[in-house]
């Protein structure tokens, strides 16, 4: 092979490469989100926001809002007080899909003791994005925990029925993203504002 030939193949290496590696970078999200949201009469703040990718596909855009800063899984999940996870969809997402995604989620970064004891919880939540044939590019999710009550979920806004689960489901909920198995480990940076 000639010096001709290598360089090519070095320089479409290295431009492979970069690609590769800029598609791994977080990019920010294209949705604004709003600096503090109001729960139950408290104040939370952005604690960070990120997207979520399946390969090169940006699927949604995810915030979480906490009434004080947290950058490690463990000082979220040890974080009293009510915490809310915002959602916008990038792309339509089937509504079964995305609920049988979050179970394997919970699955994923639970014990089966966990999981078999929260399995109604679990069950509504599929239950609630089942119902919908799909979210649409645009359309809203959120998932809000209030101490005492449990958690609701909201789609474009509305709740969708009566708050279920404890703060330990609200815990695995919050595993799905920031656990040690995330959807999304540079999602799960940006969430813990790094």
């Amino acid at each position: 092979m000639n010096s001709f030939s290598q360089r090519v193949r070095t320089l479409l290496g290295v431009a492979l490469l970069a690609g590769a590696c800029g598609v791994l970078q977080a990019a920010p999200t294209s949705s604004t989100f709003e600096p503090t949201q109001v729960v139950q009469g408290t104040t939370l703040k952005l604690n960070g926001a990120g997207t979520r990718y399946k390969v090169v596909f940006r699927l949604y855009d995810l915030a979480l809002y906490t009434q004080s800063k947290v950058s490690t899984p463990e000082e979220l999940l040890a974080l009293p007080g009510p915490k809310r996870l915002n959602f916008v969809a990038l792309r339509d997402l089937p509504g079964t899909d995305l609920g049988l995604v979050f179970i394997k989620g919970l699955s994923a970064n639970s014990s089966p003791e966990l999981v078999r004891k929260h399995t109604v919880s679990s069950n509504r939540l599929v239950e609630i994005f089942s119902g919908r044939s799909k979210l649409t590019a645009g359309d809203t999710f959120a998932m809000e925990y209030v101490p005492g009550k449990g958690t609701t979920f909201y789609i474009q806004g509305q709740a969708q029925g009566a708050p279920l689960g404890d703060a330990e489901y609200f815990g695995m909920v919050l595993k799905i993203w920031v656990g040690s198995s995330p959807a999304d480990f540079k999602l799960k940076d940006a969430l813990l504002g790094q």
